[in-house]
């Protein structure tokens, strides 16, 4: 049951309406979609429904068993509530044709972010930060599974932003919110409303934005989202941004088809998604460009980060073998000369060349999870191809030995389980239909399953049929 002050609200927000909005919260049953990855070669099956403003995104007739699916662990799809892909269609539309560097603020579990990685143009970078350290690494692992090279994967506060002065081009904050939205998928968003969680998110919200505002540089787009209905956290909060730092609401191109609905009780251009009207859940989302100012204060000192960077260097410190042995690991890309490879610790990555000095920015500023691509671990001189290069879009394609694996040997491979493979000795590449799962080491007689351990499929339960996706 809603709580009745939620009803009081529903009533004032929409007079004529929200008797239709209760009843789809109370008696509808959430829709399922996904969103596929065109860089492993997926594509929407025919006859799918398409999400209407997501080309590449399509309802499931029902809920299939992901889990057991071995496409959703090789990143050929992911599973996201259709309202949330309209990000895809505001950053396809908006952010030019040039490479852009966008902050998705807080962006666990990482379906905005995956989403941005599509739609900014080729060569662009998105930084994905997340404040809580658990949420945090979950969207790591779904950054690695989805195969961009061009991602950096932060968690720290928004306030660790601010001394990147200028740095992004966009900054799309999904704040944190009082969940109304939700409420038909998860009924502890409906227990634990009240009145006064709302004023409490509000006064969260203003904070966030203030914090992060000086990392957006002049001009540049602002992408204010929530999961919820009411006006606090929506309209006057885009109202308040619009009129403490002077941003001018930007529109977005829609068809009216789509069921979108306009702000309430405001004129600036903004986009409600209610189960009433749209398939999905609740979300509202609006964007707004910050003031040009081209003045070196409003710039700051800071490297551009949408110029390339100077020659970094390409091989870590340590011993000219060493140094020869981690930069060798960079010839398993398709580009190499397009990423510096460093070395921290014992790990190797690539990081893209023309984003290297903000990268090192938010090393000194955050706590970076994820950059670039995980090329490898050494071992004295050898290297230990990471899991992130096995579903790095960016790997060459020849650079291993691969082994295709039929459905049952694909389960057993992402529980962890030993399993044969028909290949040369050394680390080969399983794969399942053509796409990356991961490593094993062959030995021969056997081959070692090197998948990692936290990503495991824990339930033994084994479906005699794939579950069908795509």
């Amino acid at each position: 049951m809603l709580p009745e002050a939620f009803i009081a609200q529903l009533q004032e927000l929409l007079p004529d309406e929200w008797a239709e909005l209760r009843d789809a919260i109370e008696g509808s049953e959430p829709s399922v979609s996904v969103r596929v990855n065109v860089r492993r070669g997926a594509a929407v099956p025919p006859g799918s429904e398409r999400v209407p403003w997501c080309a590449d995104a399509f309802y499931c007739t029902q809920r299939p068993a992901f889990t057991f699916d071995p496409d959703l662990h090789s990143g050929r799809y992911y599973v996201q509530d259709a309202s949330s892909m309209f990000i895809h269609h505001v950053l396809r539309h908006l952010a030019g044709s040039e490479p852009v560097c966008c902050l998705d603020l807080c962006a666990a579990p990482g379906g905005k972010t995956t989403a941005a990685l599509d739609a900014l143009p080729a060569g662009s970078l998105v930084v994905a930060n997340e404040i809580v350290p658990q949420r945090a690494r979950v969207l790591a692992d779904n950054v690695v599974r989805w195969g961009n090279p061009c991602a950096v994967v932060t968690s720290a506060a928004p306030k660790a932003f601010a001394p990147l002065t200028g740095a992004f081009h966009i900054v799309a904050a999904d704040v944190p919110c009082s969940g109304e939205g939700m409420m038909r998928k998860d009924d502890e968003a409906a227990r634990q409303w009240t009145p006064a969680l709302v004023e409490e998110c509000a006064a969260r919200q203003r904070p966030i934005v203030a914090d992060v505002w000086n990392a957006l540089r002049p001009g540049g787009l602002f992408v204010y989202s929530t999961c919820t209905y009411n006006r606090q956290e929506n309209e006057l909060m885009v109202e308040h941004i619009a009129a403490t730092f002077g941003a001018e609401p930007v529109a977005v191109d829609i068809d009216t088809a789509w069921g979108i609905q306009p702000a309430i009780g405001s004129a600036l251009p903004a986009y409600r998604f209610m189960p009433h009207r749209t398939r999905g859940e609740g979300l509202f989302m609006a964007v707004l460009r910050k003031p040009a100012d081209h003045s070196p204060a409003a710039h700051g000192r800071q490297p551009d980060p949408g110029k390339p960077g100077g020659r970094a260097r390409r091989t870590p410190p340590g011993s000219t073998t060493a140094q020869a042995t981690a930069a060798s690991a960079a010839q398993w890309l398709d580009c190499p000369d397009l990423y510096a490879v460093i070395q921290q610790g014992d790990l190797v990555q690539a990081v893209p060349r023309q984003w290297l000095p903000l990268v090192q920015q938010l090393r000194a500023a955050t706590t970076v999870l994820h950059s670039g691509i995980a090329l490898a671990t050494a071992r004295g001189h050898k290297l230990i191809p990471d899991h992130c290069l096995a579903l790095s879009s960016a790997r060459r394609g020849d650079a291993f030995a691969q082994c295709d694996v039929d459905y049952p040997t694909a389960l057993r491979y992402l529980r962890g389980e030993a399993i044969a493979v028909d290949a040369p000795r050394g680390h080969v590449l399983i794969t399942h239909r053509g796409a990356p799962l991961g490593w094993v080491n062959n030995l021969g007689n056997r081959a070692n399953n090197l998948y990692p351990k936290p990503l495991r499929i824990l339930s033994t339960h084994t479906p005699t049929t794939q579950p069908t996706v795509l």
